[in-house]
């Protein structure tokens, strides 16, 4: 087969699903897309979808109706976005089965003015309607700038067409036919992509590891996400699965890779059923398997499940699940690029790293190079959390302040209170104060002030808090999550974890703060994996930042806030986040 005729199997996908794309957007029937990722299923997003299907059903009125994924605005779902013929489009947010017959009514059925209803987030279109803000207005949309999220919550998971249409797999089809494996390595290398996984290694150095070595390769995909407050990879594979699927093709043609593993933690449901149709309808597109679009590329994908360990997130300790076994580090060296996944070189990538890849190599490095600073390039996605007005999964360039995402877009800390701290990287991560809201979204800046960006989770906290309530919430996880393997990490959490319970109940002894501080240093010097070198972590930001909250308890014998005071929740017979809920030893 010619190049010309394979890449014509792209083009033939490329129309038929550009005529799919204009049957849903400018046909004469309304689209509705309902947001149904995690957010919105808890929120009720499926009980809006049974209402809505039983009032058209009833009044017998056609439309085109789609489950999509997060448009990031968390806060407001469930969230209906219909799409009527002509190209308007009204936004509902915050809607309760009850009010499906009066949209459907009003505003599917009929066309009556929207500006009074109250479920109205916005509108677009080119006529506009009284009372209604443009949809670039509502608090979320604003000031993000989405690529790896560029189709979260406008295309239907389970539609590859929708994905094709959007200009999905054109990022695949050239790197196949218009470039050589070291020139796609080259592309992202130049771009800057770092991985966005927590380490922020230059994505295109890591893939540069694994080229000389012989097949068969693996190209590991990781979704394990356990940090609290984190869910942008989850987000992904929920909206847009594709987008993760053919970046794992890109980074399988890069280094000459045959398989690869999507390895997303067990009871996720929604992101396991939804990449499991994505992997299934890219094999029966010929985007998946032998002979990739009519190229001699070969590459197979499948979904690989873990069980709830924290520590599975560890690349070493997650190969070590998908063999079969239980999730423990691995000493290194040997490194994963010369031995990973059944002793065979390995490439290990964050969700949100991979989905960048298509993109990068459709638009080029110096697009996205140019998004970003310094050496952070590109975008970062942020899920806000805790005390702040609108929480969500919003996707920004580089280089903003924590205070333009917590302000500008999270809408400050409700209720008249002020912000205390924000909890940014997951557990691992860092405690910031109030004072830090100028510090960028960059890798290094961020270290710099004593924390990390991480998974993108940043758990905002008013002045009701105390630092050392928070430290012991952070500690308790990490020491129930250790997995055990080395002593380090098994027994400095311990200790750590004794030690600020007993500040907490105003018990401390004369030098616990150095005691803790030694215990620390031990675990970052001589611990296995990330677990335990960075459990000190979120307890020297606080020391840092929250020193007075520390010296009440110690010296004063008092809670600052009263948090402190109050039992932290552990029911019974379910996980035990809480510091109450100890290993037997531990006072």
């Amino acid at each position: 087969m010619t190049t010309e005729e394979a890449q014509s199997r792209y083009q033939l996908l490329k129309a038929q699903a550009d005529q799919r794309w204009q049957a849903l957007t400018a046909g004469d029937r309304p689209w509705i897309r309902v947001g149904t990722a995690m957010c919105g299923h808890a929120a009720g997003a499926h009980q809006v979808v049974e209402a809505l299907r039983a009032e058209l059903d009833k009044r017998g009125f056609q439309v085109r109706m789609s489950e999509v994924g997060c448009l990031g605005i968390c806060y407001a779902e469930p969230l209906i976005d219909i799409l009527k013929p002509g190209g308007s489009r009204l936004f509902f947010g915050n809607v309760a089965p009850e009010d499906a017959p009066e949209i459907v009514r009003s505003f599917v059925v009929n066309d009556y003015d929207a500006g009074g209803h109250e479920k109205v987030l916005g509108y677009l279109g080119e006529k506009p309607i009284a009372g209604l803000r443009d949809v670039g207005e509502i608090p979320g949309i604003k000031l993000q700038q989405r690529i790896a999220l560029r189709n979260a919550g406008h295309i239907a998971p389970g539609d590859i067409r929708q994905y094709i249409a959007n200009g999905g797999y054109a990022g695949l089809n050239k790197a196949l036919f218009e470039m050589q494996p070291e020139d796609v390595i080259k592309e992202v290398t130049d771009s800057g992509l770092r991985g966005r996984g927590g380490a922020a290694f230059p994505t295109g150095v890591k893939w540069s590891f694994m080229v000389r070595s012989d097949p068969p390769k693996y190209i590991l995909c990781n979704c394990e996400e356990g940090d609290p407050g984190a869910y942008n990879d989850k987000g992904i594979l929920e909206s847009d699965p594709y987008t993760v699927l053919e970046g794992m093709c890109i980074a399988g043609y890069a280094t000459g890779a045959t398989n690869g593993f999507v390895f997303i933690r067990h009871g996720h449901d929604g992101p396991i059923s939804r990449t499991e149709r994505a992997i299934e309808q890219a094999y029966e597109q010929g985007l998946l398997g032998k002979n990739i679009l009519g190229s001699e590329f070969s590459f197979d994908i499948e979904v690989a499940l873990t069980g709830e360990s924290y520590v599975a997130g560890e690349e070493t300790a997650m190969m070590e699940s998908i063999e079969g076994k239980r999730a423990l580090p691995r000493f290194r060296p040997p490194f994963p690029a010369a031995f990973g996944l059944w002793g065979k070189p390995s490439t290990i990538n964050n969700v949100k790293s991979l989905a960048y890849a298509p993109e990068i190599i459709s638009r080029g490095a110096e697009w996205f190079s140019s998004i970003g600073v310094n050496r952070s390039t590109g975008t970062a996605i942020a899920c806000l959390n805790g005390n702040i007005k609108y929480p969500g999964m919003y996707e920004v360039p580089m280089g903003m302040t924590l205070g333009e995402v917590i302000n500008d877009i999270g809408g400050g800390v409700p209720n008249g209170k002020q912000l205390k701290m924000l909890q940014t990287g997951g557990p691992l991560g860092g405690v910031l104060s109030a004072e830090s809201m100028n510090v960028h979204i960059d890798f290094d800046e961020m270290r710099e002030a004593g924390a990390i960006f991480g998974s993108g989770g940043i758990i905002v906290i008013d002045e009701d808090t105390c630092a050392v309530d928070i430290t012991r919430v952070l500690v308790a996880f990490c020491q129930y999550e250790s997995c055990g393997k080395c002593f380090p990490c098994r027994l400095g959490m311990e200790h750590l974890l004794e030690i600020i319970e007993r500040i907490a109940r105003c018990e401390s002894q004369p030098g616990d703060l150095d005691l803790m501080r030694s215990v620390g240093g031990t675990m970052e010097a001589s611990s296995l994996c990330g677990h335990g070198q960075l459990g000190f972590g979120p307890i020297r930001s606080a020391f840092l930042n929250f020193e007075a909250d520390f010296i009440a308890h110690i010296e004063e014998k008092r809670c600052p806030t009263g948090s402190c005071n109050k039992p932290m929740i552990s029911p019974k017979n379910t996980r035990p986040y809480a510091a109450d809920f100890v290993p037997q030893g531990v006072s």
